[in-house]
C-alpha cells in the first residue's frame, strides 16, 4: 500500500511539472489585465550628467508628449533641484492640453489655458490695500489696554 501511495505521489509530481509547460503562458500572465490598450512609445531621450542635472523627454503614439529639464541650484546653505518642464495630450472631449511648469525654491507654479484663474480683485479693496501700504501704522513701544 505505501509503494502504491507512493508512485501515486511521484506520478501526480510528474504530471503538474510537465503540464506546466504545455499550458499557453497566457493563462498565467495576461498583460491586457485592466483592458487598457497599450500604446507604442515613439520617441524617447534622457540624459543625465555628474552635476546633477537632468533632462528627458517621450512621445507616445496616443499624443501624449513629455519634457522636463532639471539641475541643482544652491540657496544658502541648502540645495534643491530646480526644474521645467512641460506636457501635452488630448482630452476626451477633443481639447488640447498643454502645461507648463516650473519647480523651484518658489513652489510649483503650472501655467495652461484650461486651468482655472482667480477672480480679479475688487476695486475696494486694491484702494484699501493700497492705503494701507501707504499708511503703515507707527510701532508703539508699549501696548496700552
Amino acid at each position: 500500500m505505501n509503494i502504491l501511495i507512493l508512485l501515486l505521489g511521484l506520478t501526480t509530481m510528474a504530471y503538474a511539472q510537465f503540464n506546466k509547460f504545455t499550458t499557453p503562458p497566457t493563462q498565467y500572465y495576461n498583460p491586457n489585465y485592466y483592458g487598457r490598450p497599450f500604446y507604442a512609445i515613439l520617441r524617447q531621450t534622457q540624459d543625465s550628467a555628474p552635476d546633477g542635472s537632468y533632462s528627458y523627454s517621450y512621445d507616445t503614439e496616443n499624443g501624449i508628449s513629455v519634457a522636463e529639464t532639471g539641475q541643482p541650484k544652491n540657496i544658502g546653505p541648502n540645495q534643491i533641484e530646480a526644474v521645467r518642464g512641460q506636457y501635452s495630450y488630448t482630452a476626451p472631449d477633443g481639447t488640447p492640453i498643454v502645461v507648463t511648469y516650473t519647480a523651484d525654491e518658489n513652489g510649483f507654479l503650472a501655467s495652461g489655458a484650461h486651468l482655472p484663474t482667480p477672480p480679479p480683485i475688487p476695486i475696494e479693496i486694491q484702494r484699501a490695500l493700497a492705503y494701507n501700504a501707504a499708511h503703515p501704522e507707527e510701532e508703539e513701544p508699549y501696548r496700552r489696554y
